[in-house]
């Protein structure tokens, strides 16, 4: 049984972070996007400055938007990405 998420960062996320990918341990009664925030945070000081410092992030789980108060459960993936821009 999984106790974790897979955590996606894309766009210019990815690249203040480094990486494309993360792990992230939740309890099987899942958490919020907000609190899995807190834990990749907690996890690694780099994404939480890159956090801090987009504050308009968007978010999907399982590759359907969601918002901030959704809940992740061990084994959805979830995606943060930079607010888009029109063109």
């Amino acid at each position: 049984m999984a106790t974790a998420v897979t955590v996606l960062y894309f766009a210019s996320l990815r690249e203040q972070i480094g990486r494309e990918h993360d792990t992230a341990p939740v309890p099987p009664i899942g958490v919020s996007v907000r609190a899995l925030q807190a834990i990749l945070a907690e996890q690694d000081a780099t994404v939480g400055q890159v956090f801090a410092a987009t504050p308009r992030l968007r978010v999907a789980i399982n590759q359907a938007l969601a918002t901030f108060e959704n809940t992740v459960k061990p084994g959805d993936e979830v995606a943060f990405f930079p607010p888009m821009t029109g063109g």
